[in-house]
């Protein structure tokens, strides 16, 4: 980053040391009677979990591109834990969280520079854990929606205007997202949209907006290339099932029956999408590989995200099975297109979310999350849930694909997007980081 570049932020992180000291000190107290210990010992840890996830997602993109750009592409997803979480502590919560406004976004004031937070009562729809709590558990699926889509766009971004982009996707895409689905006063929540953990907010987001930027920035100039370390690909997808089930179990916000429902679906449903991935491979001729078992795995895990505290463990092995196939069936489509999406994050991320999405409203049941479910699914007589999300899917794609894109551009008005050709070819953890393996 050259000095120039580099002095704005800098500016903005001395302004943030300024406004942190003047403001008042929260006081730790205790304002309510009903915190669980329980509940928050598990929230404690599902936080933990979910955050392991985006150093598990820096191996599997890692080990998938080419070696000379092994750590520029890690890095990506590491710079997301840092600046995601200054933005998420100044107004990213608020924004999400904040008193509703029109149903859209938060008052950025509500919790600004989490103003109250501390002490404040406890998030409505998570009574039992500290406020506290709740906000950062919230922040760690801030933090690695951005870092998903950087498999859409590795190997040619500038590091720079990567980092801007993820700031104005965080605040224009993301937290609206947030917002709208899992607020009390959201228009998707009212509209009785269901997404136990983040089927629209994460991986719909972070895969149509994958598209927009592959679209965007174009073919890369070596579109071919040989996977660095499958082994990395390995070890990223066993930390991201692993921080799954703080991601999808922990959306249960206690440790209840229903965060037991969400991780037995989690587990069953990533396990049948890994096994049809290789088997469907092997009917096509091909042979069962361990970058495809992976993939499976993380696109089970995908789908099972917005059903998961509402759907049986039976029909779990479905969502799994079908979103596997329709997803392999994809990436061998977008294979065959100019739309150079390096790591194919829109085929498994945004079909994954899409179809996953689609089938909870297909298998909802109020018996098993009677709190929270606005409806039974198609399967059991009743189509209003169904039709709720096919309009969901459409008005939330066009949000997201438009967004992004004008998004894309304006951070490249602001600061270039692509390397240079000669940047390109000579790889981005030199061209970028002056760093080599």
């Amino acid at each position: 980053m050259n000095k120039k570049l580099a002095l704005f932020p800098f500016i903005l992180l001395i302004v943030i040391v300024i406004i942190s000291v003047v403001l008042p000190s929260g006081i730790v107290t205790n304002n309510n009677a009903e915190i669980s210990g329980a509940d928050t010992a598990w929230m404690l840890t599902a936080t933990a979990f979910v955050l392991i996830m985006t150093p598990g997602l820096a191996f599997f993109y890692g080990g998938m591109v080419n070696k000379k750009n092994v750590i520029s592409t890690m890095l990506q997803s590491f710079i997301s834990m840092a600046v995601i979480t200054i933005l998420w502590v100044v107004v990213g919560f608020s924004f999400a969280f904040g008193e509703s406004v029109g149903g859209v976004i938060g008052n950025p004031s509500t919790f600004f520079m989490m103003k109250g937070v501390l002490n404040g009562k406890p998030w409505q729809l998570a009574p039992t854990i500290p406020l506290m709590l709740f906000a950062l558990y919230q922040l760690k699926f801030a933090i690695i929606t951005p870092a998903l889509i950087t498999g859409a766009f590795a190997e040619r971004i500038k590091f720079t205007s990567y980092i801007l982009f993820i700031c104005l996707f965080c605040i224009f895409i993301y937290c609206p997202l947030a917002h709208a689905t899992w607020h009390p006063n959201g228009i998707l929540f009212k509209y009785g949209v269901l997404d136990f953990a983040g089927g629209t907010v994460v991986h719909m987001s972070a895969g149509l907006a994958a598209l927009a930027s592959a679209i965007y920035l174009k073919r890369r100039t070596e579109t071919t290339h040989t996977p660095a370390r499958i082994t990395y690909v390995m070890l990223g997808t066993g930390l991201l099932w692993f921080g799954w089930f703080g991601f999808n179990a922990g959306s249960a916000f206690g440790a209840n029956a229903l965060g037991v429902t969400a991780l037995a679906t989690t587990t069953t449903a990533s396990a049948a999408a890994a096994f049809t991935w290789i088997i469907f491979d092997a009917l096509r001729g091909r042979k069962p590989s361990a970058m495809g078992t992976c993939i499976g795995a993380v696109v089970g895990l995908v789908a099972i995200t917005p059903a998961a505290g509402f759907i049986s463990i039976a029909h779990s092995l479905t969502v799994g099975i079908v979103s596997s196939i329709v997803s392999n069936m994809m990436v061998e489509w977008r294979s065959k297109t100019t739309i150079d999406d390096t790591l194919d994050v829109f085929p498994c991320h945004g079909v994954g979310g899409i179809v996953g999405f689609l089938l909870t409203a297909v298998f909802a049941n109020q018996s098993i999350n009677s709190a929270n479910t606005t409806g039974n699914g198609l399967l059991f007589g009743e189509t209003h849930l169904f039709i709720v999300h096919l309009i969901t899917t459409i008005g939330v794609s066009a949000f997201v694909f438009g967004g992004t894109f004008l998004l894309l551009k304006i951070t490249d008005l602001i600061t270039p997007l692509r390397v240079t050709e000669d940047e390109e070819k000579l790889g981005l953890d030199i061209s970028q980081h002056g760093e080599k393996l």
